[in-house]
This record gives C-alpha cells, sequence and structure tokens, in this order.
C-alpha cells in the first residue's frame, strides 16, 4: 500500500473522532477506535474461516473438555490462524435493539488471547459509555462498512494503518503519551543503526530472526524493525517479543502484533526487571526506550538479590546503579539477552545488536567503583559498545531533556574491536510546525540519512557546519548595536579507543600538622561533651548549673537534673530541636555531667605539671611529636590515665592545625623511605606521618594500556601533584578490587566534552557600545517621566 494510501485508511477510520465529538474527551478517541479497528480487522481475517469454525465449535463444546483444549480444537478450522471467534455474529448483523449485550457476548466468542486484549483496554466500558451516548450503534456501522479484509489490506498495511492510529491516539493525549510512545523519527534512527550493519545478511532467502523490546509500549520499535526487515526482503520471516509494564499500552501492542500475523504469546505483561517473563530466551535484535530516570525503589528488594546471588549468572552482576534512576538496569537486562556468538557446541551464532535510548546520566553519573562506573566498565571492556548518538533535545512527548542513542553488539567487525564512535547529531533537526507536548523538533529524513551513513562508514567527521536555519531569540525588541555570533550548529564524529573513557582514582594523602597549647579557655571546654551535645550542655548548664556544688573534692549535686526535668526537655524542644530521646536522656543523666567534670579536673592537673616543666603557662608547641612525649612525661609524674574517649577529647581540644607546623608522626618503619607512598626520611628515622582527613583529595589519572599501572600512577603524580604540593604521597591502600592494582578504576563518557567548540567572547568595546545605548535608553524614558 503506498504510503498516502494507508494514511488515507487511517484517517478515515480517526473520522469515527466526529461522531465522538462532545460526547467523549480527546484523550479517550484512541480508546474507542483502536479496540474497534482492532475487532473489524480480526473480524475480516476470520471471515473466510468463519462457518468451518461455528460448526467445530458445535462439536467441540458437546465434548465437554477443558477450555485450552477446546481452544486448541477449534483452532484447527481456522486455516492456521492463531485466534478465533465461535460467535455467528458480526458487526454487520447488529441490530440497534440489544446491541450493547450483543456486542459483549460476541467479544466473549474470541479465542483466549483476542479476548484478553479487549479486556485491557476496557472495552467493556467504553462499550457502555457509547450506549449511554446513543452512540453505539453509530460506531459499530461506520465499522461494519470499513474493509479491512486481507485481500484489500495486508497484514504488512494493516500494522502501518494500525501504527498511525496509535501515533494520532498518542498525539491526541500527548500529556501522557511519551509514557508509551516513541516519536517515529527516533524509532526510525534508532532502527536503521541498529540493523544496517546487517542489512546483507537480511536480504537472503529463508532468513528468521527476532526482535525484542523489554518496554514495548505500544510496540513501536517492534513494529518498525519488522517494517525495515520487509524493505529489504518481503520473505523474511521476523518473531517479535516484548514485555510492557502498562496494561493499555500492552493491549495496543498485542493488538498490533495480531494484526501483524505474530504470535501474540511471545507478548508479556508486567514489570522486566523484577519478572523477566522471557527468562531463557536471547535475540538477535533489541530495541528499547526506557522511562528517564524512574526509581526502582519499590523492587529494590528482588533486584538485589539477583545480583548478590546469581551475580553475572544473572543479569545484574556488572553493578547496580542508584535507586533513584533505573535507565542502566534496562541496559544490562538487554545485554544478558543478546544472541550469544557462539553455541554450547562450538558452532558460531550471529550474536545480538541492541539500541536502546536513555538520558545522559548514564554517561557519566557515579564516580569509580560505584554501581553506574562498573557497569559503563562492563560494558567498555567487554568491548560491546559499538558507539553513542547525541539527539537534539526536545525531541519527545514528554520531556525536553537532552538524550542519546545507545549502539551495542557482541559481534563487532573487526575495525570497530576496542573503539568506540561519538556522533554529535544534537543539532539535526527542524521545528515543528505544531508542538505536540514536549516535542517542538523533528529529524527530517536527510538527517536520519546523515547519522546513520557517517555511523556505517564508521568516520572521522569534524565540526562541520550545518546548513539550519539560527534559532530567533527574543531581545524584547531591543536590537544589539554589535549583534551577537549565535554558536554555530554543527555535526561531528569522533573515534576513540574504549580505554580512553577509563581512569584510575588515586587518593591523594598530606600530613597532619598540629600545634599544641594547653589553655584555660582548652580546659574549660572539657566541662562539655563533644558536638552534638556541646552546645545544649553550655546552655543547661547557664541555666541551671548555678546549683550544683563545684567542690572540686565532691560532686554531690553535679549535674543533677531530675528536679527541673520539665523546663529541660521545654528548652531543649524549642531550642535544639534535632537531638533524638537517646541524646536527651544522657542530658538528664548526671553520669555524663560528672565524667566530663572529671576529665576537665585531670586536664587542669595535667596543665600545672606541664607548665611547671616546660617553664611557663600557655606555651604553643608547634612540634606535636614533641608535645606528646612532653605529655607522657606529665601522665607520668601525675599518676593520671586516660582511657580512649578521654585521651581523644583532651587532645582535641588542645590542639589545632597549623599548616607550618611539624607534621605528626604515625609510626616508625624499618623499610626503605618510599616518599610517593608515604614513607619519609625525617629526623634520621624512616616514618609514615598522620594523614589529615581535610587535606586528602583524589586524582583520575587516565588509563594508558601502554604502560604498566605504576609507570602511570606514578608519572602522573610526579608531574601533576608534587609540584603543588611536595608533601603528598599515594595511598597504597585504596586498591580495586578487580585488578588489584592502587587506584579504583572508574569510566565515564563526558560527551559534551569531547564536542565542545570555544566560542570566544564578544569585544570589550562592543559591550562597552551595547551598555552606552541601554544606558541613553534608560535617561531617555528617566526624562519622559519627568516631563
Amino acid at each position: 500500500m503506498p504510503n498516502s494510501n494507508f494514511t488515507q485508511t487511517a484517517a478515515f477510520i480517526w473520522s469515527v473522532a466526529d461522531l465522538l465529538r462532545g460526547d467523549f474527551k480527546q484523550s479517550q478517541y484512541g480508546r474507542v477506535i483502536l479496540p474497534f479497528t482492532l475487532l473489524r480487522r480480526l473480524e475480516c481475517v476470520l471471515e473466510e474461516s468463519k462457518d468451518a469454525v461455528v460448526a467445530q465449535a458445535e462439536k467441540v463444546k458437546a465434548m465437554n473438555l477443558p477450555e485450552e483444549a477446546q481452544e486448541k480444537m477449534i483452532l484447527r478450522a481456522t486455516n492456521g490462524l492463531s485466534f478465533f471467534n465461535t460467535s455467528p455474529m458480526n458487526l454487520g448483523k447488529m441490530g440497534q435493539s440489544d446491541i450493547k449485550d450483543n456486542l459483549e457476548n460476541y467479544i466473549q466468542c474470541f479465542s483466549t488471547d483476542a479476548r484478553e486484549i479487549f479486556e485491557h483496554f476496557k472495552f467493556d466500558e467504553f462499550v457502555g459509555l457509547l450506549d449511554d451516548a446513543n452512540l453505539l450503534f453509530k460506531v459499530v456501522k461506520k465499522f461494519a462498512t470499513t474493509d479491512l479484509s486481507p485481500s484489500k489490506v495486508s497484514n504488512h498495511e494493516m500494522g502501518l494503518v494500525f501504527e498511525e492510529l496509535i501515533r494520532r491516539f498518542a498525539e491526541s493525549s500527548n500529556e501522557t503519551a511519551g509514557e508509551h510512545f516513541t516519536p517515529r523519527d527516533i524509532v526510525r534512527l534508532t532502527t536503521s543503526l541498529v540493523f544496517m550493519e546487517d542489512d546483507e545478511a537480511l536480504t537472503q532467502d529463508g532468513i528468521i530472526r527476532t526482535i525484542y523490546d523489554p518496554t514495548a509500549g505500544t510496540g513501536g520499535f517492534l513494529s518498525s524493525g519488522m517494517e525495515y526487515v520487509h524493505e529489504l526482503n518481503p520473505k523474511a520471516v521476523m518473531r517479535a517479543f516484548g514485555q510492557e509494564l502498562n496494561p493499555e499500552s500492552y493491549a495496543i501492542c498485542k493488538a498490533d502484533m495480531l494484526i501483524k500475523g505474530q504470535d501474540v504469546s511471545r507478548i508479556k505483561l508486567g514489570n522486566t526487571l523484577s519478572n523477566d517473563q522471557l527468562p531463557a530466551d536471547q535475540f538477535d535484535y533489541m530495541l528499547s526506550n526506557p522511562p528517564f530516570g524512574v526509581d526502582w525503589k519499590k523492587i529494590e528488594g528482588e533486584i538485589k538479590d539477583e545480583h548478590t546471588l546469581k551475580g553475572f549468572d544473572g543479569r545484574f552482576g556488572a553493578g547496580l546503579p542508584r535507586v533513584s534512576d533505573g535507565s542502566l538496569l534496562f541496559l544490562m537486562h538487554l545485554i544478558s539477552k543478546m544472541r550469544d556468538t557462539h553455541n554450547v557446541d562450538g558452532s558460531v551464532n550471529d550474536g545480538g545488536r541492541i539500541g536502546i535510548i536513555l538520558n545522559g546520566s548514564p554517561l557519566f553519573t557515579g564516580g569509580a567503583g560505584s554501581g553506574e562506573s562498573e557497569i559503563r566498565r562492563y560494558i567498555l571492556e567487554a568491548d560491546l559498545l559499538e558507539g553513542i548518538i547525541a539527539l537534539p533535545t526536545d525531541m519527545f512527548y514528554n520531556t525536553g531533556i537532552a538524550t542519546y542513542v545507545w549502539i551495542l553488539s557482541n559481534k563487532k567487525t573487526s575495525e570497530r574491536k576496542n573503539k568506540v564512535q561519538l556522533i554529535d547529531g544534537s543539532n539535526l533537526c527542524g521545528k515543528m510546525r505544531k508542538s505536540l507536548g514536549s516535542k517542538r523538533n523533528l529529524m527530517s529524513e536527510d538527517d536520519i540519512k546523515l547519522i546513520t551513513r557517517t555511523f556505517g562508514n564508521f568516520e572521522v567527521v569534524d565540526a562541520r557546519e550545518l546548513d539550519k536555519p539560527a534559532e530567533q531569540k527574543s531581545n524584547r525588541g531591543r536590537q544589539s548595536s554589535t549583534s551577537k555570533t549565535a554558536a554555530p550548529k554543527t555535526f561531528a564524529s569522533k573515534i576513540f579507543n574504549s580505554t580512553d573513557f577509563g581512569y584510575r582514582r588515586l587518593t591523594i594523602e598530606r600530613p597532619l600538622r598540629l600545634s599544641a597549647q594547653i589553655t584555660d579557655a582548652a580546659i574549660e571546654s572539657l566541662r562539655f561533651a563533644p558536638k552534638p551535645l556541646n552546645a545544649p550542655m553550655e546552655r543547661l548548664y547557664n541555666e541551671f548549673g548555678t546549683a550544683w556544688n563545684e567542690d572540686s573534692h565532691g560532686y554531690d549535686n553535679y549535674g543533677y537534673l531530675a528536679e527541673v526535668e520539665t523546663e529541660v526537655r521545654a528548652l531543649i524542644k524549642a531550642e535544639f530541636s534535632e537531638l533524638k530521646e537517646k541524646q536527651i536522656k544522657d542530658l538528664l543523666d548526671s553520669k555524663l555531667w560528672l565524667f566530663q567534670r572529671s576529665l576537665m579536673d585531670k586536664a587542669q592537673q595535667l596543665q600545672t605539671a606541664v607548665s611547671s616543666n616546660a617553664g611557663g603557662r600557655d606555651m604553643v608547641s608547634n612540634d606535636f611529636n614533641q608535645f606528646d612525649i612532653t605529655m607522657k612525661g606529665a601522665f607520668k609524674a601525675t599518676g593520671i590515665k586516660f582511657d580512649a574517649k578521654e585521651k581523644k577529647q583532651f587532645f582535641d581540644a588542645v590542639t589545632f592545625k597549623n599548616p607550618e607546623a611539624e607534621p605528626v608522626i604515625k609510626k616508625v618503619i624499618k623499610e626503605a623511605a618510599q616518599p610517593l607512598y608515604g614513607s619519609f626520611n625525617y629526623k634520621g628515622k624512616v616514618v609514615e606521618f598522620q594523614q589529615d582527613g581535610d587535606l586528602r583529595d583524589n586524582e583520575n589519572v587516565p588509563l594508558d594500556a601502554n604502560i604498566t599501572t605504576t609507570e602511570l600512577i606514578e608519572s602522573y603524580v610526579k608531574r601533576e601533584v608534587l609540584p603543588h604540593v611536595s608533601d603528598a604521597w599515594i595511598n597504597a591502600d585504596k586498591r580495586d578490587e578487580k585488578d588489584n592494582e592502587i587506584g579504583i578504576v572508574g569510566y565515564e563518557i563526558p560527551f559534551n566534552r569531547h564536542f565542545y567548540v570555544y566560542q570566544p567572547p564578544r569585544a570589550l568595546e562592543a559591550i562597552d557600545e551595547d551598555l552606552a545605548l541601554v544606558s541613553d535608553e534608560i535617561m531617555s524614558l528617566l526624562q519622559e517621566v519627568r516631563s
């Protein structure tokens, strides 16, 4: 059927909307038109075998068999069809009286698969609404006179008609269209990219291929894939598989596949990620447009169990992305479904190809070691990624964000081995005459051909300017004296090694440098516990502490708050509402107050001992190592002992970080010094310094397959780190779990960075001219106001 013919047929069918206008919302038109179109098509297909099926049904009914067995017996009379209807009725025979009951009975006489489709359409509900509006008879008659018989409209042509109706339905309800419908131009591009590598194989006689979409929606990708192959080879056999979560979209997809003569038992309803209903199947081609940025918290348990228990024997062995975005889960699911390139017996298979549309997040979200990075690492190190194409913004019905088509394959050609092609097609579009939801841009056939040709030729294209009109931007009527130079609309393609996207994240340490000073203020601060109890304790002490016995030899009443508990709780609720009940109980317990008071008293004794030995009070030491030796002497002289908690609190109170101070020694070691890895010659000894967590930093070192990891990281640190911070070293304890080398391997694909085109700023003179004009305009307006 020529393109214009199937469009005309679809337009004729859609004209039923004229009957519905006023009684139904525009977004409901498709829910009436689609199931009636399906019903009429099925009726026309069954016409030749109808008498035989009705007769067979009567015979089978008398056998009193289970429903499944009955269906198998009746199917024998359909001349090879996969569905039937046992009613002698059809749309043309239904009179106006009792039409609702007759139509509902007619639907119930379909075989299970076909009947289920109408159930998911909620057909009986809309039949009731049509009957209430006195429109049911008119709609039935309209479809009864529409010839959709196979002799007039082939399966392929009927698929195109149905697809056009789906498109019209999606556009008429574009507030939700993006949930179940991918725009036709994006479908065509993705399909071409996935199938083009196999054009030669697909033209062979007797070719049989499988196609799969785990987020099938209304079946757009499945239809497009079959249409692509049909254009190359009308005799090719394509078997469609899919799964869809939304019942209505599932019904439309299943109906479309039924019309195309597919086995609809291969189209499943349910959540693909938590309940894969095609667990053992692998496929030749896979196409998907999963939802962008949708969390998977509801199915978190099932996903994590599969990851933990099955590992790489399941779908998610490579890693798990953050719960807030499940896009990469769909990608891993598809990878697990790729047809193997070799069978168990060693014979060669054709492998599989994937085309999936994702937003920008999977390109770079997550640092080294994260789930997202590990997934990218698996894909790139397994050499599965062929290319990524950046699409224009505003291409989808329900979002205007940047999107990308990922093409993956486990049967790369030799020239693509260990290579990844990035194509910037973000400017390949034109403006639509009328927006559909968020879709404002449209890719033309020429745009699609340019991308597919560039991808197919595996060629590098330096950024070249496109013949595209510049965007019109409002300047509120004010014209610049020197017009801004708009960024050129360019197209480019680049080819990278897979390792170009990898890096090692090194942890760079620097020594802790402390000065020490035992001051009265530092000692007094020990009266109160560390954060978060510090401020509440001080506030309570100032409010209620005057009544406590401050005698250093007896703390009978110190910290006792039981008599004022109500007031204490009210104060805490008003000023420190973030505290939890356990922390409030600690504040009300005198044990906490007595512990801090005892610590403060011990610290005062140590202060006295240190002051007398050091020859002065409040002296500052810029060498904590020496100060520590002094303190050990003071502990010995006073007989005071600190537990670990007391010791930490005391030293935290009397020390402070000072970049001019000496580094704090962690331990003395016997090995030779290795400054790059944290062992230094210091005052005649080889030592390791205490690390300063506040100065800890990470460096991402690009991977280089031509040198060892040791050469890679050492040369980088000497070149990029030590000239700026000479006391830094590499933390050799931070190692990658997979290769056990220093530094954690990460992968990201910074798409925009690779295609960034520098745009020089305007000259200052031009900016000054514009500012002068605006100033003059403002002064002129003020003059008018004054006059």
